[in-house]
């Protein structure tokens, strides 16, 4: 009886069974998606490029590489595909991310940082009714500044999370 040879594959072994190296990206398969995690992507009809059936980006595919690029966004976004699931091959620019972080901090804190100098520089009258009113003030200043911002991360990082319920909430409205 002879010995199997170890780098042919057993045709019995299941796709659960598969290590890494044995299951690449090819356009015959499907995959879960990279941005939102719900969907699968699978090829379009006729093209070198994958679709996600929940969230609906289109990929371009470099088999050789084993990534996956986004190609329906403005941001240049890719992944790589290391045979169970996707990491993120970013391809931005270090320096324009540490600009956007910095301009972000700015406009977190400087708007309020302007109503705390008045409110420290022009006080109301200890025990007066509207005492309350600057602390308040900063507090709704820094808070809705923190939401523009932090909207504005979570759109230019595309977190699956907020991809997903993005595309849910969409949905419940009826607008697909």
């Amino acid at each position: 009886m002879p010995f199997p040879d170890p780098a042919v594959p057993h045709p019995a072994k299941s796709l659960a069974q598969a290590t890494p190296e044995e299951r690449l990206l090819c356009f015959h398969d499907s995959y879960t998606c990279p941005v939102c995690r719900h969907g699968q992507i699978t090829e379009l009809t006729l093209m070198d490029a994958f679709a996600c059936n929940f969230c609906r980006h289109i990929f371009t595919a470099n088999l050789t590489a084993q990534s996956v690029q986004m190609v329906d966004s403005s941001q240049p976004m890719a992944w790589r595909w290391n045979g169970w699931t996707w990491k993120p091959a970013y391809q931005q620019d270090g320096n324009l991310t540490s600009v956007l972080w910095a301009v972000g901090v700015v406009l977190v804190v400087l708007p309020a940082g302007l109503v705390w100098l008045a409110a420290h520089t022009f006080p109301p009258l200890p025990g007066s009714k509207g005492a309350w009113f600057p602390t308040v003030w900063l507090g709704c200043t820094f808070l809705a500044h923190l939401l523009m911002v932090s909207w504005l991360i979570v759109e230019y990082y595309q977190f699956p999370l907020y991809v997903a319920g993005k595309i849910r909430l969409r949905r419940l409205l009826g607008r697909s």
